[in-house]
């Protein structure tokens, strides 16, 4: 791919024509509805390149076009900014192209600053990433909408300032770089990272880039000879193969020079030649093939077949010496070399059973992340994805080959927490290599690792001092009922989206909790219609409602709210994060409405009242609330 817009001459029709050549059986009249549909609420909107606004959203639909994904994520990538950039509204996507498309665009939508509000751009930004990371554990293709979005605002970013260049292409290459290559994109995954380069080490990239340029001739000739005597070799053995040189990105050899501290002249693997062939026998039959017939490099054989990386990828990589000089050879099956290249994506043009198995490792990672959905803030979630998923990786082994990827500098501890945390809790020692080890051993890429278990064991405090993931440490605090510091901002944060949920919207409006007074359900309520659209939601009687204009008064309800005989339960409790998440989870649990909620922090204990309906089914609840962790009482009346 270049940087250059892909699809800049083409009109509809021959842009939906060229959706064609990656989906033959793309729904066109959906997608040409969502064309015409984003064309028009984008009309007069401008970029900083001072392109249309429309340009932007038709590449991003190309380049997923180009994931061979399906004809809804298509149409979402042609809406995915109507929502956020637009009048355009939630109920007006959903009556004209469904929830599904709907919820796609919902998931990259940008957080809606006015609901809730953040301290700083910084805190805004790390939400937003949340946000997408949480919508995709429900949708994977929400992830790869982005990931196409944020690859075309890369390719146009010199138009930004040079922070914000700089700004933008460290968050992609710290949090969308990561996440390409554990998803197995790697054609997206290169890119970016030779984009991101480019931004932060202009000097560098551009030194990198003329060096290349000026031994690009050379190269060429020698990957042209290669490859002519690895295909006829194929030939003469009667393996149908396809046989082709490929040059390495930029950031990758860039990476290797500043990692065993080489000069560019010193690098020899500019280049990888690729053997792509019909099945696994064949991708064996050539391995052997190269080894006899070319000298092979000692340790510089990896088989990714028999154990794939934990993002999909399968693939023989060895190097062997062709006239006097190494060359870097990868065999692989065709449908092997279509997940390399597209890795998750792939999913949706090859599905079985074995491969759904293959798919739910992959997305191991996005399911670690729902454990930390109540992290105390964005920031702190961003940067356990930072410590505990993108950074640089070690893959070890279980003792049945399964390969676990962990942070470099990783322990056993670490490991048992991954593979599952009754095997972290009840972990005594380990072995690693067949060899007894200490817990606080640092593991390396290739290690087989075995937890031995006791049934009555306990986790150690002294464990927190060399565990690595936030994960392992977290579950170790659980599990031996330390306590952490409650954030205050997510508490409240929590109240209100439970009261928004409880409000009686009309028309589906969005709605905003006024700061004015203090709202709690049941309580009588109305709203002011602002200028956007939105409502702000006030007590009945509000004195700022005065100087306001009476036209735009909306009276307002709460959902399912009538005369009732309300209760009180009051829990007692030492704070800690997601303290009050797990109560209200409780409740809903147990289909007991809450229809007032009062708060009071005396010395070390957090004081909460639930006023609740049907206090008959209160014994129930009550048993459950005393076997919430930090709940040191619990009464109804």
């Amino acid at each position: 791919m270049t940087e250059e817009n892909h699809v800049l001459g083409l009109d509809k029709d021959g842009y939906l024509r060229h959706l064609l050549v990656y989906n033959p059986n793309a729904d066109l009249k959906l997608i040409g509805r969502a064309y015409t549909y984003a064309e028009e609420a984008h009309a007069g909107q401008k970029r900083l390149s001072g392109e249309p606004y429309f340009e932007h959203v038709r590449n991003v639909a190309h380049i997923i076009a180009s994931l061979r994904l399906d004809s809804a994520t298509i149409a979402a990538g042609l809406l995915h900014d109507v929502i956020e950039d637009t009048p355009i509204t939630d109920k007006q996507i959903k009556k004209e192209f469904g929830k599904e498309i709907l919820e796609l665009i919902q998931g990259v939508t940008k957080i809606d600053n006015a609901q809730i509000k953040l301290d700083s751009d910084e805190e805004r930004r790390a939400e937003n990433v949340r946000k997408v990371l949480l919508a995709t554990i429900k949708d994977i293709r929400v992830i790869l909408i982005k990931l196409a979005d944020r690859l075309h605002n890369m390719r146009t970013l010199k138009h930004k300032s040079i922070t914000e260049q700089k700004r933008i292409a460290k968050e992609t290459l710290e949090i969308y770089v990561p996440i390409a290559y554990k998803l197995g994109i790697y054609r997206i995954k290169s890119e970016l990272e030779d984009l991101c380069m480019r931004f932060l080490m202009p000097h560098v990239y551009q030194n990198l880039k003329s060096q290349i340029s000026r031994t690009k001739e050379e190269r060429e000739r020698e990957v042209a000879v290669n490859t002519k005597k690895i295909a006829a070799l194929l030939k003469r053995k009667e393996i149908e193969a396809e046989v082709y040189g490929r040059a390495k990105n930029f950031f990758s050899i860039y990476k290797k020079m500043r990692r065993k501290d080489l000069k560019f002249k010193e690098i020899h693997d500019l280049s990888a030649m690729r053997v792509v062939v019909k099945n696994i026998d064949d991708c064996y039959r050539v391995l052997a093939l190269l080894h006899e017939t070319f000298q092979p490099i000692p340790g510089r054989f990896d088989d990714y077949i028999s154990t794939p990386k934990p993002n999909m990828y399968q693939s023989l990589h060895t190097e062997v010496v062709i006239d006097g000089k190494p060359a870097e050879v990868q065999v692989r099956t065709s449908e092997m070399h279509y997940v390399a290249e597209e890795g998750i994506a792939a999913h949706w043009r090859y599905k079985d059973t074995d491969r759904d198995k293959k798919f739910d490792r992959t997305i191991g990672w996005l399911k670690q992340i729902l454990e930390w959905k109540r992290s105390a803030n964005a920031k702190e979630f961003i940067e356990n994805l930072k410590i505990d998923v993108f950074k640089d990786e070690i893959y070890v082994l279980t003792p049945k080959g399964d390969p676990i990827p962990l942070p470099e500098g990783a322990t056993p501890i670490d490991f048992a927490y991954r593979v599952h945390s009754g095997v972290g809790d009840r972990c005594v020692s380990a072995k690693v290599n067949n060899n007894i080890v200490p817990l606080d051993h640092q593991l390396g890429s290739g290690d087989v690792v075995e937890i031995l278990t006791r049934r009555n064991a306990l986790p150690s405090r002294n464990w927190l001092k060399f565990a690595k993931t936030n994960t392992a440490k977290s579950k170790i605090r659980q599990k031996l009922g330390m306590t952490q510091e409650r954030d205050p901002k997510q508490e409240r944060e929590l109240m209100r989206e439970y009261l928004l949920e409880k409000i009686d919207a009309p028309d589906n409006a969005k709605l905003r909790l006024s700061q004015d007074c203090r709202c709690e359900y049941g309580r009588a309520i109305t709203g002011y219609r602002m200028k956007d659209g939105r409502i702000s939601v006030h007590n009945l009687g509000c004195e700022s409602l005065n100087s306001l204009n009476k036209k735009n008064i909306v009276p307002l309800s709460w959902k399912e709210h009538g005369q009732v005989n309300v209760s009180k339960i009051q829990v007692q409790a030492t704070d800690r994060t997601g303290l009050f998440s797990d109560l209200l989870n409780t409740f809903t649990e147990e289909q007991m409405k809450v229809n007032a909620i009062h708060t009071k922090t005396r010395k070390d204990k957090f004081h909460i009242v639930f006023e609740v309906e049907d206090i008959e089914r209160a014994g129930d609840v009550v048993t459950k609330l005393k076997q919430i962790r930090n709940v040191v009482g619990v009464s109804a009346a």
